[in-house]
């Protein structure tokens, strides 16, 4: 398995791998997104689901209630001390199927003490990437929409995979909104 260079991705979004696609790093004035060395820094839309516990709910991923959070649009989101959201990548992905991609996040949030956790996206997964925000200090938080969030980092196999997510019909599957968790 080998990391994929700018050069790659570069070719690999114009066959439709990433859409929009800034073919170079963006930096002035935000928090970067677009092409980078070995990777790409995807952006967050304006579209967040805020957790909070004032129905006295339970996280409960087999069976999920849209009580646990509030629904929230802006450019800017607060996220609670202690406590998470969730966001939609602007970027629309289509992994090919010797691909598997890790997702981390940017260093520039990290030093705010907020975590980006996003799962890899298997081979031949597609969508728009929903990303958890977790905020692990005493106080409030900011995350800027149509900023960067995370870097994808792309690996390329030797050998195509036997099953890949389109082949098993994976539950977020070209998701086109933010999507919670699905059972």
């Amino acid at each position: 398995m080998s990391i994929k260079s700018d050069r790659w991705i570069v070719e690999h979004a114009k066959k439709g791998m990433i859409e929009p696609f800034a073919d170079r790093q963006v930096r002035e004035g935000v928090i970067s997104y677009g092409v980078s060395s070995y990777g790409y820094d995807m952006r967050i839309a304006d579209e967040f689901k805020i957790f909070t516990n004032v129905n006295n709910t339970v996280v409960d991923p087999k069976n999920f209630s849209d009580r646990n959070y509030v629904d929230f649009k802006g450019d800017v989101c607060i996220i609670p001390p202690n406590s998470f959201v969730l966001a939609k990548s602007i970027e629309y992905f289509r992994i090919p199927r010797n691909i598997l991609t890790v997702c981390l996040g940017k260093s520039t949030y990290a030093r705010c003490g907020l975590i980006v956790n996003v799962t890899p996206f298997e081979p031949e997964w597609e969508g728009y990437v929903t990303i958890e925000i977790s905020n692990s200090t005493p106080i409030p938080a900011k995350i800027y929409a149509n900023e960067g969030i995370a870097q994808v980092l792309f690996f390329e196999s030797d050998e195509e995979c036997l099953v890949s997510y389109a082949d098993k019909k994976g539950k977020y599957q070209k998701q086109m909104g933010l999507t919670p968790p699905k059972l």
